[in-house]
């Protein structure tokens, strides 16, 4: 590999992207594209899982925060959870309702990021309602 050519993403390198940027959607209203494009350092040829993982998440935000919420306890809503929660839980259900990635794949992945990204006992919160779907 020429120094000149970009690096090749891992699909964990993705998944983190995807959070990033739909954590900063959540959080801040931040266009998803420009989001991935800017993280993508104005990089236009953007990889299709990239673009699933963020783009299709979005389109698809509504429908999988009311998916997410028949499955947290009868005193939780969406809303209350972390906005990186929030993040790892709606990219991981794209991964597995759109993308078709098996589920142990998918809550594996999401674990490590809620362990890298999120308080202590987020991970068990995010085991908890992707293991139910």
């Amino acid at each position: 590999m020429s120094e000149n050519q970009p690096k090749q993403l891992t699909r964990h390198d993705m998944r983190e992207i995807a959070l990033r940027c739909v954590y900063q959607h959540l959080l801040l209203g931040t266009d998803i594209r420009k989001c991935v494009f800017d993280a993508m350092r104005g990089n236009n040829n953007i990889d299709g899982y990239l673009y699933a993982l963020t783009i299709g998440t979005i389109e698809h935000e509504q429908e999988y925060i009311d998916i997410i919420s028949k499955y947290l306890r009868k005193d939780w809503s969406f809303d209350r959870l972390s906005v990186l929660e929030q993040a790892i839980l709606l990219v991981s259900l794209q991964e597995i309702l759109q993308n078709d990635i098996p589920k142990p794949v998918v809550i594996n992945e999401a674990i490590k990021l809620a362990k890298k990204y999120c308080d202590d006992d987020s991970y068990k919160l995010i085991n908890g309602v992707l293991d139910q779907l």
